[in-house]
């Protein structure tokens, strides 16, 4: 049985085979601990300072202002939290959006019981966030702005240069959680001028369960974890030295083959978008129709639930959902509720995303496969 076409990217992706290359004598030979003296660590210690290395390289700053976690979760955890934290002698308000992946979301609403207080901005039907509206909420107890690159849903990218520099000017700390668009478009730190960027390893070809943060000078966060003082005293425990390896090779290819690679995508996902709404009605996309990851698209079909929708296509497509369709009951996602996207549209909402390893051949049976889905279920 062939497997289906995978169009869910921006959920994981595969293992690059020069990622794995560079992971496999981490697994088979070099096993010692990197904080050892002796000549078994030598190896694992050099390969943790060369993944700084890329990871910076990526990101156009300082190896010393990169530290490994354990995937963007915990990198959003540790910039929110370790920065209210220590800064909560200069305030207690953070601003953010209605737009922002849970891992941003959750953080905020836990510190509120713990004192602290934030705003969460509107956006536009297109998922921009306007910079007006974050200069407006800036209250004298504002410490941190944490606003996403690239929307996870729909691919919007934000105005991240522009916001900062609204962050800047007030003496504001400015975080944006970059998964979504590392490898996808430029994720220059000196560009976007942020004080924090988090990384997710997963989204770009790496293994599961490795991140990183960077974090600007001279901005002290509070400590992750406490223990032996490894990555800089901030996150101790012994190095997760195999996936931070993986996590450098992998961030090494994706400065190496950024054009490339984001050529490609926008060119599958255009060809994508275009076969479906050649041949399917009532269907709109979701996100800005420019200013977009190349690789996302989002589209909703009125009056069909999405779910029976990726029942139909499931043995020869994957893709993802933007609402959940129960007996009584329609679950919209939060991204989709904060664009203002009307209930008959956002409960046929699929997301449909490409990678580097994504053909013309699996589009154009992709298209074939969804519109038949589509047509199906509307004649029935």
């Amino acid at each position: 049985m062939n497997k289906p076409i995978y169009l869910d990217y921006n959920g994981t992706t595969p293992h690059d085979p020069e990622v794995i290359a560079a992971m496999r004598p981490f697994l088979e030979t070099e096993f010692g601990n990197p904080s050892s003296s002796h000549w078994y660590g030598v190896a694992p210690h050099q390969a943790v300072e060369n993944a700084r290395r890329q990871v910076a390289g990526l990101l156009n700053c300082s190896p010393a202002e990169v530290f490994f976690t354990s995937g963007g979760t915990e990198s959003n955890n540790h910039a929110i939290r370790g920065t209210v934290l220590a800064l909560a002698h200069k305030g207690n308000h953070i601003i953010t959006s209605t737009f922002e992946h849970p891992a941003v979301l959750e953080v905020c609403r836990y510190l509120e019981t713990q004192g602290f207080e934030t705003t969460y901005l509107p956006v536009d039907g297109d998922g921009l966030i306007n910079p007006a509206d974050v200069l407006n909420a800036i209250r004298s107890q504002t410490v941190l702005i944490t606003i996403m690159h690239a929307n996870n849903e729909v691919g919007t990218v934000q105005p991240i240069s522009e916001i900062s520099a609204i962050a800047k000017q007030h003496g504001i700390v400015m975080h944006t959680d970059a998964a979504q668009s590392l490898g996808k478009i430029p994720t220059d730190v000196q560009t976007l001028a942020v004080d924090l960027l988090s990384v997710a390893g997963h989204k770009i070809y790496a293994p599961k369960g490795i991140g990183a943060l960077y974090v600007r000078p001279p901005l002290t966060l509070e400590k992750f974890c406490f223990g032996a003082g490894q990555e800089m005293g901030w996150r101790a425990g012994t190095e997760n030295v195999l996936e931070i390896v993986g996590l450098g090779k992998a961030c090494e290819i994706a400065a190496r083959d950024l054009d490339q690679n984001r050529a490609h995508m926008q060119q599958l996902r255009d060809r994508l978008e275009g076969g479906l709404f050649d041949e399917v009605d009532q269907i709109r996309r979701n996100g800005h129709a420019h200013k977009r990851l190349p690789n996302t698209l989002s589209v909703s079909f009125k009056d069909l639930a999405a779910n029976r929708i990726l029942e139909e296509i499931g043995p020869e497509v994957a893709a993802t959902a933007g609402a959940a369709c129960h007996s009584d009951t329609v679950e919209v996602s939060h991204v989709l509720q904060a664009m203002g996207v009307p209930i008959d549209w956002a409960k046929g909402t699929l997301r449909f995303s490409v990678g580097r390893m994504t053909t013309v051949d699996q589009i154009d049976h992709a298209i074939r496969v969804v519109v038949d889905a589509v047509t199906q279920l509307r004649a029935t």
